[in-house]
């Protein structure tokens, strides 16, 4: 069997030489570089990946942790995890996709102890177990989303500002006339859809307008996928209060069902019910006629930045708390119109 030493003898460099080549550790010039895997390819070595990784007590590779309803990533996922994947193929490192389903993220006993040197956490809640046990497990971790307050001092977190852009939301419906704006939000052990909520609040308030209660709506995880709650939710507040002119969604799965309940109530959009998707998680969004006016959450960015973030906290050995807030932007489409003035 061939060893490290046949191929640091072939190439006539060390065999501390042949190890930096293939763990790319320190820099290598490119001509040592090219004979060493030359020699390697000829006497047919391959590092013994597992060995290697407990000498240096780490396994080049991160871990994503997500939830969802289906396994399918969606468009917004696909973009993010595309810019986790740049910077792993950047540093190096390979990428672990643990995607659990919605009912399994609070039971600590589903999630496995991963061979991993540093994980990204996604869709962070009020009270996270996740974070609870990579914390106190010493694990580096980077949250996509805000962390909860218990730990926004911490850990490290890329974000949008997600009050911001409830707000501008909510701002640019009043602005076009809207008064009874319902909001189809996250569920509520969700801290996107805290901040959200506090954005849309705010904009109310800003307007003098009343905070009704009754028109906020957090999705319940345990029935039903994100289109029924959409369709059952809108028709059900739809039929009852017909002062509502306007509709913003969490994603753009809910605004497909808020589409259906309007045509089956004759309502006509965005004639006479205009519809906003903060995000778009599928291809519905381009399906869905007319499009649907939504934010850019510049997802790529997110992932990106928050690979960078952790590589780095694995490579320094040591915790670094930073925090980055990417830009969003408002896309408006054929979804959202003024009020309809009453004859």
């Amino acid at each position: 069997m061939t060893t490290i030493d046949d191929v640091a003898k072939s190439a006539g460099v060390s065999k501390s030489t042949v190890s930096n080549v293939f763990s790319q550790k320190r820099p290598i010039s490119k001509e040592i570089s090219e004979r060493v895997l030359e020699a390697a390819r000829e006497l047919n070595y391959k590092p013994n990946y597992w060995a290697r990784s407990l000498a240096n007590k780490e396994t080049r590779i991160i871990g994503l942790n997500m939830e969802d309803e289906k396994v399918k990533f969606g468009q917004f996922r696909m973009t993010l995890l595309n810019g986790v994947l740049e910077e792993c193929y950047i540093r190096g490192y390979r990428l672990l996709v643990n995607m659990l389903p919605k009912h399994f993220t609070n039971r600590l006993e589903n999630w496995s102890s991963d061979p991993v040197d540093g994980e990204i956490l996604l869709d962070p809640m009020v009270r996270d177990p996740r974070i609870e046990e990579r914390v106190a497990g010493g694990i580096p971790i980077v949250v996509i989303g805000r962390p909860p307050e218990s730990h926004e001092s911490t850990v490290s977190y890329v974000s949008n500002d997600n009050v911001g852009a409830g707000r501008q939301v909510t701002e640019y419906l009043i602005g076009l006339g809207h008064r009874n704006i319902l909001f189809l939000n996250a569920p509520e052990h969700r801290t996107v859809s805290h901040e959200r909520f506090d954005g849309y609040r705010k904009a109310l308030e800003t307007a003098e307008l009343p905070v009704d209660a009754k028109l906020v709506v957090y999705k319940d995880e345990r029935s039903g996928s994100s289109e029924e709650y959409g369709y059952i939710t809108a028709k059900r507040l739809l039929s009852a209060r017909p002062s509502i002119t306007a509709i913003i969604t969490d994603t753009d799965k809910v605004a497909r069902g808020v589409y259906q309940a309007a045509e089956e109530l004759g309502l006509v959009i965005p004639r006479d019910l205009s519809v906003f998707a903060f995000s778009l998680e599928t291809t519905y969004g381009a399906e869905l006629q007319p499009l649907v006016s939504s934010m850019l959450l510049n997802g790529e960015l997110l992932g990106s930045e928050a690979a960078k973030m952790l590589l780095d906290q694995c490579a320094a050995k040591t915790p670094i708390i930073k925090r980055v807030i990417i830009p969003w932007e408002l896309i408006h489409r054929e979804s959202c119109g003024p009020v309809k003035v009453v004859q």
